[in-house]
Order: structure tokens, then C-alpha cells, then sequence
């Protein structure tokens, strides 16, 4: 950082020197300390960990619809049950976003601990789907208490790894978030070909035991920066010091302040991410729940109803990583319509091609699908600290992502009524409809108190000075 950019002397945390630096809009960063002052360790653990405790919630959604049918078989459970079942999960694994952010930033929950109640969580509602035999008991128990805890170590691991790269936080939250779907890929194929009404009680219970280990292990290192943290090596006010962040920066600059949730709202912005993400997201779920049975539905046979829901989820979890490294390049905004319009073609596509009986057309369209429905979950995650700041990040995320506990209802408990009503033709036309205006929507985000990318370009370098 330039001395001209500064004034005064360094202050100090734990013997370790700080500056507190604002720029021209009342942006405050504070730069000077190094991941390794702060954990000991390279930030990049604060990736990998986060990492890995989301392929392990990871099976909770996106391999449920292969364990459905034997479910169903186990408990005499209908089909709308089960749909219902997951319908309940994720929308209070959505819905916990909120409370849960709010009770971080007020000190009440730290990142630890909120990791340790969903891991105990989460191995509650494995227990439940297991050895609950009345569909009301396995709701709350898998649907809401699971739901929770999968919800509480989400939103926690995205909040992470947010803060620590806040100048790269596209293609690291894309990372992190893409684990939460290809995580699943062994529990398909086990759902698939090995899990029966013999050994159900066995499979539930050590996948429970699985998940409750692998994220407590995760939470044991996990640590918040401080409010307002910047990396040392990268200067705020003119993105110099690093190329790579520098090159994201100079795309998706900051949040020109820190924004409370209420602020947040009132700009227009985050309830327009709201609603992008209900419809977005309900598209995604609707074709987690229900892209098995229509491949059966149509003649496939289990071998390409299984691939295609494997396919799904790991294009669904590399897309992801994928979108956040090119939304580093292309932008946020311009990357997340082109994955929402990718999203809505993939709809139509799996009609034609149950139509013309083609597998291979078939997973390729579930190749598209997986892609789009998860790139843009990372996008938002990625918007709304380049919107809003990272200081309220768990609250406002909380609040965006809260709107897929809307699209959990019509996604998988409203689509099936959909598909008993219009068949699978109808239900994928309307989901491919709704992802197109969701698109046109997202055309209409723009990050507060910047209007034109223009603009920014022209100054680069504001007049800053040292708060003191």
C-alpha cells in the first residue's frame, strides 16, 4: 500500500501490526495482518475443510432420490411421501440460513459450534429416516431436525470461505460449494445397486455416523478473520499486489460499505436475489427429485437412471467450481444468467430427448441440467458480500438463500403434483419456462452505489485515508 494512502501509526492485535483503511465511499479495511498471523496456518485450509464437510451433508439431498423407491418399500411409505419428506428438508435447510447468521454476527453462536450442533444434527435425522416408520416422526425427524443441521454446516462453510478470500471469494466459494453435490456420488450408486429393505437400518445408521464425524473433524479448525479483514499482500484502494486478485477485483469490485440486512433490503437488490433464487433454485430441485423416475418413466432401465443422476451430481458439484472461477474473469452478474438460461434449455432438452428415446441425448441434457442447477448457487454466495460487504455476509446470505426454502415446496412437493397433473412433459416445460424468466430477472441486478462498471473503471484509485 502506498504511504500516501495512510496516515497515523499501526495499531495492534496480539502483537501483530494493523491499519483500519477507508476509502472515498466510507469502505473500511483492515489490512496488515496475514492469514498465517491470524491462524497460524496458509488460509487455504479455511477452502479445503469447508470442502470437506459439504461432501458429507452432501448426501442428505442430492442422493435422496435414489433411496426413495426402497424407503417407500421399507416403511409403506406413497411416493408423494417421500417427495415430501425431502420438500420438508430443504426448507429448513434453507430456512435455519437466516437465524443462524444472525445468532453468529451477535456473538451468540461461533463457527465451531454451530458446525458441532449440525453434525449432531444431521446424524438425528439419518436415525430418523432409518428406524421411523410413521411418515409425520421421519418428516420432523429427517425433514426438520436434519434439515437444520445440514442448513447450520452449509451456511457456515459458505460464510468461511467467503471472508478469508474476499478478493477471489468467486472461484473459492464455487469450491467449496461444489462438494455439497458431488459429495453425494458414492451414496447414489450405493442407493442404486446395494441398498435394500434388508440392509437399510445399516446403510442409514453409518452414513449418519459418516457425516457426524467428517464435520465435527472439519469444525475443530475453523476460525473467523475479524471484522473487516483484508489480505495483507493485496492493496484495497488501487487491487494492486496480486494479479489474480487484482484481475477479480477489477470485475467484481467490493461492497462500496458494509450493509445491515435492513439496509440490505432497502436497496431493492437482495429481495431481487431473492426471488431469482426461489425460481432458480425450484428448477434445480425439481430435477434432483425427479430425474430418476422420469428416466425410468420413459424405458431407460436403472443403469442409465442411476448414471444420469451421478452425472447430474458431479457436473452439478464441478459446475459449480467452475461458474466461481469464470465469474472471477467474467463477472457475477453476466456469469449467473448465462447459468440460469443454461439451466432452462436443459429442461426442454430432457423432453426431447425421452421423446426420441435417446440415453445418450438423455445425459447429455442431465449433464446441462446438473451444470445449471448448482452454478448458481455459488454465484449468489458470491453477489451478496460483493453487494453488501462480508461484516453481515451470514445474515444477508441467510436472508438470499432463504429463498430456496420456498422453492423446496414447488420444486419437489408442488411438482409432483405438477407431474401427477400434467406429466413429466408439462412439469419439465414449466420448469424450463420458469428458469428463462428467472434469467430475464437477473438481468436487472446491479450492485448498490455503483451503477455503471463504467464508472469504476475510470477511478480505480479513490482518495482514501486512515480511520482513526
Amino acid at each position: 500500500m502506498s504511504d500516501s494512502s495512510t496516515s497515523g501509526g499501526p495499531r495492534y492485535a496480539a502483537g501483530v501490526a494493523y491499519r483500519n483503511v477507508t476509502d472515498s465511499k466510507g469502505r473500511v479495511y483492515r489490512v496488515g495482518e496475514t492469514d498465517r498471523d491470524l491462524l497460524g496456518h496458509s488460509r487455504k485450509l479455511m477452502v479445503y475443510l469447508p470442502w470437506v464437510a459439504m461432501m458429507a451433508i452432501s448426501v442428505s439431498e442430492y442422493a435422496y432420490g435414489s433411496a426413495e423407491d426402497t424407503l417407500s418399500e421399507a416403511h409403506g411409505w406413497a411416493q408423494s411421501n417421500t417427495f415430501w419428506i425431502l420438500s420438508v428438508w430443504v426448507f429448513f435447510q434453507a430456512g435455519i440460513a437466516f437465524p443462524a447468521g444472525w445468532m453468529r454476527e451477535k456473538g451468540i453462536l461461533t463457527a465451531r459450534r454451530a458446525m458441532y450442533i449440525g453434525s449432531a444434527l444431521c446424524l438425528v435425522g439419518f436415525f430418523a429416516l432409518s428406524h421411523l416408520r410413521n411418515v409425520l416422526a421421519a418428516i420432523f425427524g429427517f425433514g426438520v431436525v436434519g434439515g437444520v443441521g445440514s442448513g447450520l454446516v452449509y451456511a457456515t462453510c459458505i460464510n468461511m470461505v467467503g471472508k478469508w478470500f474476499p478478493e477471489r471469494r468467486g472461484a473459492k466459494t464455487g469450491f467449496v460449494n461444489g462438494g455439497f453435490a458431488y459429495g453425494s456420488l458414492p451414496f447414489i450408486f450405493i442407493f442404486n445397486y446395494v441398498f435394500d429393505t434388508a440392509n437399510y437400518h445399516e446403510v442409514l445408521d453409518l452414513i449418519g455416523v459418516y457425516v457426524l464425524i467428517v464435520v465435527a473433524v472439519c469444525a475443530w479448525f475453523f476460525k473467523d478473520p475479524p471484522k473487516n479483514w483484508w489480505p495483507a499482500e493485496i492493496d484495497p484502494l488501487n487491487f494492486s499486489g496480486n494479479a489474480k486478485g487484482a484481475a477479480s477485483l477489477a470485475k467484481n469490485p467490493p461492497a462500496v460499505r458494509q450493509y445491515t440486512p435492513k439496509e440490505a433490503i432497502r436497496t431493492g437488490m437482495l429481495p431481487l436475489m431473492w426471488i431469482t433464487i426461489v425460481m432458480t433454485a425450484g428448477v434445480s430441485i425439481f430435477g434432483i427429485s425427479f430425474q430418476v423416475d422420469y428416466a425410468k418413466e420413459v424405458g431407460f432401465g436403472p443403469l442409465v437412471a442411476a448414471s444420469s443422476m451421478g452425472v447430474m451430481a458431479v457436473i452439478n458439484g464441478i459446475g459449480r467450481a467452475v461458474v466461481g472461477w469464470l465469474s472471477d474473469l467474467w463477472g457475477r452478474k453476466v456469469t449467473l444468467v448465462f447459468v440460469i438460461v443454461v439451466l432452462g434449455l436443459a429442461q426442454f432438452g430432457v423432453i426431447w430427448a425421452g421423446h426420441i428415446h435417446s440415453q445418450w441425448l438423455f445425459l447429455f441434457f442431465a449433464f446441462l441440467s446438473g451444470f445449471g442447477g448448482g452454478a448458481f448457487y455459488p454465484m449468489f454466495a458470491a453477489l451478496t458480500p460483493d453487494y453488501f460487504g462480508e461484516n453481515y455476509n451470514a445474515s444477508n446470505y441467510g436472508l438470499v438463500y432463504s429463498g430456496k426454502l420456498v422453492s423446496g415446496l414447488f420444486g419437489g412437493g408442488l411438482g409432483s403434483m405438477v407431474v401427477d397433473a400434467w406429466g413429466y412433459d408439462g412439469a419439465y416445460a414449466l420448469a424450463g419456462g420458469i428458469s428463462m424468466v428467472a434469467g430475464c430477472t437477473a438481468l436487472l441486478l446491479r450492485q448498490p452505489g455503483r451503477t455503471r462498471m463504467r464508472d469504476i473503471a475510470a477511478n480505480p484509485q479513490p482518495i482514501s485515508r486512515e480511520v482513526v
